[in-house]
């Protein structure tokens, strides 16, 4: 797989410097309504929108539902949108509808999630992380630290790429792994993780798949059992409250996926696409970068905007 770092930098300062007619496109993302990882997502959409003069409509349905989501994408696909951003959970619940955007005629382009299939549904690049890799490097990493038994908290059972997240998590890992199922709440994961560690006194590291909803709750379920000392927390994305948790020394790390890319980028491509003909010739890897103590405090504001 190619990837196109370079190009994706030169191709939005061609499209920010022509003045292009505004072009009409359409992002489909999985994101549940109360995820504040997905209004960073939103907000880059809708920066790229006033940065190309292109305009923006965020969709997404209200709970991680694959049946609403592909009637958001065909429901775009009756608009004729100039391009379409969609993420890919769940190729196969999908991927009909991303392969009749595409049959079409309308240029689609994946983020986030579905990186793996993206290129077998003719979508033309995707701006994201290997879900897989990126849990493999927190492994090797929170083993690196001295863990030696771990849980994987998945907040969206059925996301593919929590899948692989947690899978890659094992394997980097190397050591035992269970996976903590729950939903987008706060309050039940601090109880499930309090009850995992309760109830396996050699769990030291827990993972989880995302900061702000399950990973802020892991710490505190950490710091109530009185055990940051023994216990390393480390979380996928970034949030003020978890980075907070890094800065001061309550949590391991944050894995950075730069979901403000995901949101900026393919807008942006698209609307030079639509514009002009142009597209970067590979994906465009957004992260994942581990962000520990040093570098936490200085990215808490930009978190707190809405950036990081």
């Amino acid at each position: 797989m190619k990837y196109a770092t370079g190009a994706a930098a030169t191709a939005v300062s061609l499209l920010l410097a022509g003045g292009a007619l505004a072009q009409n496109i359409v992002v489909v993302a999985h994101g549940q309504a109360n995820d504040p990882f997905w209004s960073v997502v939103k907000n880059g959409a809708a920066k790229a929108g006033e940065d190309t003069g292109a305009n923006v409509d965020f969709r997404a349905p209200e709970t991680f539902d694959m049946v609403q989501m592909s009637q958001l994408i065909d429901a775009a696909v009756n608009q004729q949108p100039d391009g379409l951003v969609v993420s890919i959970p769940d190729a196969d619940a999908l991927g009909p509808s991303i392969q009749r955007a595409v049959d079409a005629g309308i240029p689609v382009i994946s983020m986030n999630s579905g990186g793996d299939v993206a290129h077998d549904l003719g979508v033309l690049l995707h701006v994201g992380q290997s879900e897989y890799d990126a849990g493999k490097a927190a492994g090797e990493k929170l083993a690196e630290l001295g863990g030696t038994k771990g849980i994987c908290v998945n907040h969206e059972v059925g996301n593919v790429s929590l899948d692989q997240r947690c899978e890659g998590f094992a394997e980097g890992f190397g050591n035992p792994v269970s996976v903590i199922p729950t939903q987008m709440d706060p309050a039940e994961v601090q109880s499930k993780v309090r009850a995992a560690l309760e109830a396996d006194p050699e769990v030291d590291t827990v993972l989880a798949l995302g900061a702000s909803m399950v990973g802020e709750p892991s710490v505190a379920a950490v710091e109530a059992l009185g055990m940051l000392e023994d216990v390393r927390v480390a979380s996928f994305d970034l949030s003020a409250g978890f980075l907070q948790a890094v800065a001061d020394g309550k949590a391991a790390f944050a894995i950075d996926q730069q979901q403000f890319l995901q949101g900026y980028l393919p807008v942006s491509f698209l609307a030079l696409h639509a514009s002009y003909g142009l597209i970067p010739a590979g994906d465009v890897p957004s992260g994942p970068n581990l962000v520990g103590e040093d570098a936490a405090a200085q990215v808490i504001d930009l978190s707190a905007q809405g950036i990081r």
